[in-house]
């Protein structure tokens, strides 16, 4: 995957070996692999159930053999016999076949316009890989796509950080950090990868702590939905764009916002934004 990697973000490969993982154990398929795509190029390196190192370390070129016909198409493909199969190149047939392989099913994760990884589903029969096991392979992706576009958007947000932290001044550049920081928490709650939303969390509270210190010691104790709700209506989101951000229900946020309303004895969502802030509970 090309895009240049944060300190804070985790490898891309570990969220592909756990996808690979999940399909092994939930789908039965004898051998599932994968790799991440850099400069329309391929690189094999993840494997469930192979017996040879043929495949390890593989680089699988653009539009050659099934692999690099679906990056091209962004599309999944498949066939049922590797070896005799006249729609792809055959670069590939001596580790494929050295394996065994015959039946193959590969599913690009796309995120955009590109292919940013490629799964694998593959038997040493020719029944072609279709049904629950091609759904669940289709769902890999789409959640595989999901999470590398969640990395991608907070490697985003650090480097609008790092160029507002430069020569911006005052107002423009505490605004900047209020969206930085309610965004991070906003992806925290929509990321797959638990210790990566935990890490946007310590890094959102970071950031809050550098905008108005620690909390007042008298500071109600507001809940992490509290403070994400109330961090949305602070960058002058309505009820619903904060759903949307937060993939709650407005009705959630409603009740989110009149609790911590109660708890900051605020009668309006200005007073409860302001208060909070005083307390050192928001940017």
């Amino acid at each position: 995957m090309t895009t240049p990697p944060a300190l804070l973000r985790p490898r891309d490969s570990d969220a592909l070996r756990a996808e690979i993982r999940r399909l092994a154990g939930s789908t039965g398929v004898p051998v599932v692999f994968g790799g991440e795509v850099a400069a329309d190029t391929l690189l094999l390196s993840e494997f469930c159930g192979v017996r040879t190192n043929g495949l390890r370390g593989l680089s699988v070129r653009r539009a050659s053999g099934l692999g690099g016909q679906v990056i091209d198409s962004r599309r999944p493909a498949s066939v049922a016999d590797y070896g005799s199969a006249l729609s792809i190149t055959h670069h590939y047939d001596g580790p494929v076949l050295g394996e065994g392989i015959r039946s193959v099913l590969a599913v690009p994760v796309v995120v955009g316009d590109r292919s940013r990884a490629v799964l694998y589903a593959a038997t040493r029969g020719r029944d072609p890989i279709a049904g629950r096991t091609a759904e669940a392979m289709l769902q890999a992706g789409r959640r595989l796509a999901t999470e590398i576009t969640i990395r991608d958007e907070v490697d985003r947000r650090l480097r609008l950080l790092e160029a507002a932290a430069s020569p911006a001044t005052g107002g423009a550049l505490v605004d900047e950090l209020r969206a930085v920081q309610a965004e991070l928490r906003a992806l925290a709650e929509t990321s797959a990868d638990r210790h990566l939303g935990e890490s946007l969390c310590a890094l959102g509270d970071k950031l809050t702590r550098a905008l108005s210190g620690p909390p007042a010691p008298d500071a109600p104790r507001l809940s992490p939905r509290e403070l994400d709700v109330l961090l949305q209506v602070s960058l002058g989101c309505s009820n619903q764009a904060a759903a949307q951000r937060l993939s709650i229900g407005p009705e959630t946020v409603k009740s989110y916002l009149r609790s911590a309303m109660h708890k900051l004895d605020a009668g309006s969502r200005h007073e409860a934004v302001v208060t909070a802030r005083r307390y050192g509970l928001l940017p």
